[in-house]
């Protein structure tokens, strides 16, 4: 990913349920499913980047604002 390009999160993880489909699917011979997991990687680690981003960016403007510290998140195992 370049800098000068935006990443773009909800197209990336529009593309990456797209890609889970694919490889649940089992029909992709083995080395397009290596290939479709390699891009998945790619676009997790992406996302993975932007939410660290945006993440670091809420804590500055809360702190800028006099805020609490933030809270660790915990998700619903359930679903």
């Amino acid at each position: 990913m370049s800098a000068t390009k935006k990443f773009n999160l909800e197209k990336a993880l529009e593309d990456l349920e797209a890609l889970v489909e694919e490889l649940e699917s089992g029909d992709l011979p083995l080395e397009k499913a290596m290939k479709k997991f390699e891009d998945g990687i790619k676009l997790t680690r992406g996302c993975q980047a932007a939410l660290k981003e945006a993440e670091q960016k809420v804590e500055i403007l809360l702190q800028s604002a006099g805020g609490e510290d933030l809270e660790d998140f915990e998700v619903d195992e359930d679903d």
